[in-house]
């Protein structure tokens, strides 16, 4: 499989959150969490729109080093020559703080529990909860 993604080529990929173009660069593979689970991109992909849920997108680059980024969530709009992540929120997963993840879940999870009565809060929070616990995950 190796041989084969080293002879398959490349395709431009694009990782974008709403404050900046964080990659767009020449690709041999992307791995995106997509939201029926992680979907593997390489040239010529058949193409595909999906939504992607908290994880790590795992780019594997032209010159064949390896990227990882933590999304929150968005969309994926993979065509055959070109693969574009939308993300809600993307940080490098070496960026990660786990210590402060770490408080920052357990503020959160004692926000939840006041929250009970207000189903929109509650839903906010939990989302928030989700989306902690998937970067705590990434930071492993």
């Amino acid at each position: 499989m190796a041989d084969a993604i080293t002879n398959a080529g490349t395709f431009q990929f694009e990782l974008v959150s709403p404050e900046r173009v964080l990659v767009s660069e020449e690709a041999k593979m992307v791995v995106v969490p997509g939201a029926a689970g992680d979907f593997g991109v390489l040239p010529k992909h058949s193409p595909l729109l999906s939504s992607i849920r908290p994880g790590v997108v795992t780019i594997t680059a032209a010159d064949g080093s390896v990227r990882k980024i933590f999304v929150a969530g968005g969309f994926a709009d993979v065509n055959p020559d070109i693969c574009s992540v939308l993300a809600e929120e993307a940080v490098a997963v070496e960026e990660l703080d786990r210590p402060a993840l770490e408080a920052s879940l357990k503020m959160l999870e004692d926000d939840a529990a006041f929250a009970k009565e207000d189903a929109i809060k509650l839903a906010s929070v939990q989302r928030q909860i989700d989306v902690t616990k998937a970067k705590l995950q990434a930071a492993a």
